[in-house]
Order: C-alpha cells, then sequence, then structure tokens
C-alpha cells in the first residue's frame, strides 16, 4: 500500500496494490501491520457500511472525546466525494476541508484521524460505503456541521439544492456554533 499524504497533517489517502489479471484482481483492503509500520496505531473495532442513491448527502460527522473515532473510508460499489474537516484548535489547518473523490475503480481510501468532521456524497447512480472506525459509536458524544457552512465552502461534487439530506443532518450547526471538543 502506499500513502498519500492531503494538505492537512494526519490526514492521508491510502492507494492499495492492486494485482489485476484475466480473471479480475486481488489487493489488501487492510493491513494493520503495515498501518503500524507507516506510524498509524489505531486499532479497529468496528466497521460501518452504508448504501446510498445518488445525490444523498451524508455529514457532516464527528464524536467527541473520549469517544473520538479515527475512520478508514472505501467504496465497494459507485463513486462519491468525501470530505474530511479539520477540527483540531491548534491546528494549523484547523478549520480547512480535503476532498477526494473515491471509487471502486481507483479503489483509494481515506484515513480520516480523530479530530476531524467527515462526510460524503454519492455522484454515481448508487454508492456501497465501508469504513472502519477505532471507536464504537457512542450517541451522547456526537456532534455535526451543517454540510452546506458557507465558511467551509467545500464542494460537494453537485448541486446543493439536489442533495438528499436527511432530517438529522439539516439540522446540524453551522462550524463556528459546533460543540467540537478537540
Amino acid at each position: 500500500m502506499n500513502i498519500e499524504q492531503t494538505p492537512i497533517k494526519d490526514l492521508v489517502v491510502i492507494i492499495p496494490v492492486v494485482f489485476e489479471d484475466d480473471r479480475g484482481y486481488f489487493m489488501e483492503s487492510y493491513n494493520g501491520n503495515k498501518l503500524n509500520d507507516m506510524g498509524f496505531t489505531m486499532t479497529f473495532v468496528q466497521d460501518n457500511q452504508s448504501f446510498s442513491k445518488k445525490g444523498a448527502l451524508r455529514g457532516l460527522h464527528y464524536q467527541n472525546p473520549p469517544y473520538a473515532q479515527t475512520k478508514l473510508i472505501r467504496v465497494l460499489q459507485g463513486e462519491i466525494i468525501d470530505v474530511a474537516v479539520d477540527l483540531r484548535k491548534d491546528s494549523p489547518t484547523f478549520g480547512q476541508s480535503f476532498a477526494v473523490k473515491l471509487t471502486s475503480e481507483n479503489k483509494k481510501q481515506l484515513l480520516v484521524p480523530q479530530g476531524f468532521a467527515h462526510g460524503f456524497s454519492v455522484v454515481s447512480e448508487t454508492a456501497l460505503v465501508m469504513y472502519k472506525c477505532d471507536q464504537y459509536y457512542n450517541k451522547a458524544s456526537e456532534g455535526g456541521i451543517r454540510f452546506d457552512d458557507a465558511t467551509l465552502n467545500i464542494d460537494w461534487g453537485m448541486d446543493l439544492k439536489d442533495a438528499i439530506v436527511s432530517e438529522k443532518d439539516l439540522v446540524l450547526p453551522d462550524f463556528k456554533n459546533c460543540n467540537s471538543e478537540f
């Protein structure tokens, strides 16, 4: 696997080595030892999977300490725009976002460390997304930021008037009023 550093410290894109032949392909989608050797020491404890239709927009979500989550996101089918926002108040990139297209074709993964909000939009007809977490879900610690926050100005790869957003995500606060404890 190869690591591609993003402009935001600790936020990386993982590009697996893919072996293709007449039968199809093989790849390691996750190898804890290799990540540990590269300096990533998290232990994943929960896998989540979602299926979404074109236009679905999920996020931006996070969990506050001590239940903050590192996430390793990949797409099993379809295409998404995956977004992370740096919530670490003492970070030089506090408030900055990073977006990457993750697809079943490019097989890239985004490693989102604790201290970030995360979300994605579906730009293909459907998408099957899977992600690993290093902490269990904890409702009391969850927080979020509105997907259309003007200060973040995120390009979700779609016209936001066509976005399919949950009731829960529609009432999230803007960036300056979120309850982040990072």
